[in-house]
């Protein structure tokens, strides 16, 4: 705003006593001081209020003029409440040094003055940043890209002093502010992510605000193109892939106009998205050539052909010839029929993407395909030793979810599951089908466990709980029922522990000593215990068979 502005305002009641000619000078801000020397609290464009306390003599009037022209203050309005009229020094300094000078009559508040310029100034900012930002819109719909959701954070920054960040589903940053401040720490970008997708699955009403450590977030989702809740698409398909803008400050009190501003960010942000998606499409186009060719039983020169044209748009510059991973998963909702293959194409590609990268078009060297409800990664890695068997390298199971499992849960709600299978490493064409089975097969194991995300490794395929999976489910009651309902009867009924016994006999191999040190008992009441076990049920726990059935009987149950 300018000075002329605040003389056209009679609600002000500011009079002007020097600087006519200065009053087409930009006011930036506004601050209050009685200080003699404010210079280190002033960053240029300020409108200075003062009470005149600073005033001791007339000697004191051109040091303080002098330091404000210094830091480049527009004006300097003076309170008549302490002194009655302005000073006469204080007039001829200013008009000395050529700063506007203003006396603000007794009856009108400093916080009247400041109110009204913090609010010009803001909605000034705002609308010039509004430009900016439908300005860069256009541009960017309708050419290259104009620099990713860095530009427009900064320009939320720089002009609204707006710190935010741009947040994948799984809490990954994918852009945040460059000015000076703390990181996001991942645990925030987890718990924001989370709240967000919480909300939109119980369908509240954005933006969804989060309190944390004293500090509000707003969150705003970002939806692509063809994503926006007008499509009658059910949230459950894009709940999981939907980016956010998570912005530090209470957005519940904001004006229109404001959150008018923050939808034309996300709508920006959205164009870099989209940008991203197509950029992956090669890589996916790739993923599902070479899927096809494994599972219709093509010849290995013809799948290694297909590879080596891979090879160098996944991992380029690390040779024609690494190893491969796949990784299977699946999302799978109860109830109503989704498609869920695009679901978890979308996610396995985020929760795949290197966790160290950031930026809208991170280093994620993966390509996805996906077939009905199934997604399937061909995750390239370096070439390793032949000496390794895989089992070391690449993506780890037990590893893949833990950085996202809070806001997956979140997403996922009471009412859908995400599970996960990891093959070992193959250096060939020819062990592809086996790792795609393999990868299959963890993902069933992955299903069988309890939990809304799950992920299981090829290590575990190697174990008996491979097997349990795929027992029938009236199978499995009816074997763990005869064996061990007259234990868990003769426990209610006796208050005595022989499944416990059972379960800590097993796990010691069978070792009377152990065992009874490990219970705190003696020797004779432990053999007075696993013989009442095998009266209950027929069994000898001397024999291997029956030990194995105890055993995988505890494990079903």
């Amino acid at each position: 705003m300018r000075l002329r502005a605040l003389l056209d305002t009679d609600a002000l009641g500011l009079r002007l006593l020097g600087g006519e000619d200065e009053l087409d000078r930009g006011v930036r801000g506004v601050m209050t001081t009685d200080l003699r020397d404010p210079s280190r609290y002033l960053s240029g464009g300020e409108l200075v209020l003062t009470g005149l306390a600073w005033r001791r003599d007339a000697d004191d009037s051109e040091p303080f003029v002098r330091i404000l022209v210094q830091a480049g203050v527009a004006a300097l309005a003076a309170g008549e409440a302490e002194l009655g009229d302005v000073p006469e020094d204080l007039v001829t300094a200013c008009a000395r040094h050529r700063l506007p000078l203003f006396a603000v009559h007794e009856s009108v508040a400093f916080a009247t003055i400041t109110e009204h310029v913090v609010r010009q100034v803001s909605g000034e900012r705002a609308g010039d940043l509004a430009a900016v930002v439908d300005r860069h819109r256009r541009m960017m719909t309708s050419g290259p890209a104009g620099g990713g959701p860095d530009v427009v954070l900064d320009l939320l920054g720089s002009d609204l002093d707006l710190r935010a960040w741009v947040l994948s589903p799984t809490g990954r940053l994918i852009a945040g502010p460059k000015v000076a401040g703390p990181a996001l720490p991942a645990e925030l970008c987890a718990k924001l992510a989370a709240e967000h997708l919480a909300a939109t699955r119980g369908g509240r009403r954005g933006p969804h605000r989060l309190p944390v450590g004293g500090t509000t977030y707003s969150l705003f989702p970002i939806r692509s193109s063809g994503r926006s809740p007008q499509t009658g698409r059910d949230v459950r398909e894009t709940v999981l892939s939907d980016w956010l803008l998570a912005v530090e400050a209470d957005a519940g009190d904001w004006a229109d106009e404001r959150l008018d501003l923050l939808h034309g960010v996300t709508q920006l942000i959205a164009v870099e998205r989209d940008r991203r998606d197509a950029a992956r499409t090669v890589r996916r186009r790739l993923a599902q050539e070479v899927l096809e060719l494994v599972q219709t039983g093509a010849p290995p020169a013809e799948i290694a052909a297909r590879l080596r044209v891979a090879a160098p748009v996944l991992l380029p510059g690390l040779g024609a010839a690494p190893h491969w991973q796949i990784v299977v998963a699946r999302v799978e909702w109860d109830g109503d029929e989704i498609e869920s293959g695009p679901v978890a194409q979308s996610l396995l590609e985020e929760v795949l993407v290197d966790p160290v990268a950031t930026g809208p078009e991170p280093s994620d060297r993966i390509a996805v395909a996906h077939t009905g409800d199934e997604a399937i990664a061909l995750v390239p890695l370096p070439a390793v030793s032949a000496e390794d068997d895989g089992s070391e390298s690449g993506v780890l199971a037990d590893q893949l979810l833990a950085a996202v499992r809070e806001p997956l849960s979140a997403g996922l709600d009471g009412d859908g599951r995400l599970t996960l299978g990891v093959s070992a490493a193959v250096h060939s064409a020819e062990g592809l089908r086996g790792a795609l089975e393999e990868a299959r097969h963890a993902r069933r194991v992955a299903a069988a466990r309890t939990g809304r995300v799950c992920a299981a490794g090829h290590q575990e395929l190697a174990s008996h709980v491979l097997l349990l999976p795929f027992v029938p489910d009236d199978v499995r009651r009816a074997f763990t029922a005869r064996l061990l309902d007259p234990l868990r009867d003769y426990d209610r009924r006796h208050r005595a522990e022989l499944i416990p016994t059972l379960e800590a006999f097993l796990e010691c191999d069978g070792s009377w000593t152990r065992c009874a040190s490990r219970l705190h008992l003696h020797v004779n009441t432990l053999r007075y215990r696993v013989g009442r076990i095998e009266q209950l049920t027929g069994r000898d726990l001397s024999r291997l068979e029956d030990k194995l059935d105890f055993f995988l009987a505890l494990r079903m149950s």
